[in-house]
């Protein structure tokens, strides 16, 4: 069996040199090195960023949207979407486990969630099966290989599997507003009303207490009224977040012209990076979740602004961030009976 390196470096194809996740090609040869895990891929949870740009190319048709898929992963040997470079994760069962991978607790027949990326991860799609167009989810025959690097989650048992892979999605979110807000801090988040927005809200309810401001921008009427209903913010705006000043305008007539001590941007379409720093504080912090943020949008228009803001890049990954994630969809009855609604 073939050594492999720590970081899936023997997988690079194209260009050699670099890692798997900025890499244009992998090798998807779905025979193992002797540091790897080989996945039967049950679902692939594809990042909301690239579902909603391969939704919008495809005008909603399933079929469209399957052979884009397809022609993704046969061009690059991943799930990399070309236009927004982001991927997603997935769940499946452990087929093999190479003799030098580092936990050699996991087993054959372990159901796993991945929590890195589709974007580096080597994928070979022999058969898309569905396409849920409301929740991201795409159900595939397919085989997948995690590196020792490669963080993953065995799946819990109290918690159906789609529901899991949901939350596990995007559980670097409310792990850093867990970090990031505390008791009294005013807060908003942009998007809130969507999966990843759900579960900050939680998290920063829990963390301002009664003496602060959870704030909610939302596009959608429904999502809006969804946070409305279960108490997940102090209040709650409907609008377009690519609209700046009026968002400025609405969320300082709360906060008045300081703004906010840190916002949260969970938005899945471009051009929110200004409504995001507007309304942050000067020393104020803004964590950019979404993976359709251009980062030198958001550097070059603080500077053009004169906001002197931290800005941090939406890392998925978070120590704990698995059990913080799980532990609210196990805690909140309103937000588990929302995605067993939406994802089971």
């Amino acid at each position: 069996m073939n050594k492999g390196n720590k970081y899936g470096t023997h997988r690079v194809l194209e260009p050699k040199g670099t890692l798997p996740q900025p890499a244009q090609k992998l090798d998807n040869t779905m025979s193992i090195f002797d540091n790897e895990v080989l996945i039967d891929v049950q679902t692939l949870n594809v990042d909301s960023a690239s579902f909603t740009q391969i939704k919008g190319a495809c005008d909603a048709e399933t079929t469209k949207m399957k052979e884009m898929i397809l022609s993704i992963v046969g061009e690059r040997g991943k799930m990399q979407n070309p236009v927004t470079g982001s991927g997603g994760m997935l769940i499946g069962t452990v087929k093999a486990v190479g003799p030098n991978f580092p936990n050699q607790d996991l087993k054959v027949g372990d159901k796993i969630a991945t929590l890195v990326s589709l974007s580096l991860t080597p994928l070979k799609i022999e058969k898309i099966t569905n396409i849920n167009l409301s929740n991201d989810q795409v159900d595939v025959d397919a085989q997948a290989i995690l590196f020792e690097s490669g963080l993953y989650a065995v799946l819990p048992t109290d918690l159906p599997e789609k529901l899991a892979l949901a939350a596990l999605d995007v559980a670097g979110a409310p792990a850093q507003v867990d970090r990031l807000v505390k008791e009294g801090d005013t807060v908003c988040i942009i998007g809130g009303g969507g999966k990843s927005g759900v579960l900050c809200c939680y998290q920063a309810m829990e963390k301002v207490g009664p003496k602060g401001k959870v704030i909610v921008v939302e596009y959608s009427k429904e999502n809006a009224q969804r946070i409305k209903d279960l108490g997940l913010a102090t209040d709650v705006i409907i609008g377009d977040a690519t609209d700046v000043m009026d968002v400025y305008t609405r969320v300082t007539e709360i906060t008045g012209e300081e703004g906010c001590d840190v916002v949260i941007n969970n938005v899945n379409v471009a051009s929110t990076e200004m409504s995001s720093i507007l309304i942050t504080k000067d020393r104020g912090c803004v964590y950019f979740f979404s993976m359709a943020t251009s980062f030198s949008k958001a550097a070059l228009g603080a500077e053009g602004v004169g906001k002197d803001v931290d800005m941090i890049v939406g890392n998925g990954y978070a120590i704990g961030h698995a059990d913080l994630t799980l532990d609210i969809v196990r805690n909140s009855k309103g937000i588990r009976e929302l995605f067993e609604k939406l994802y089971v």
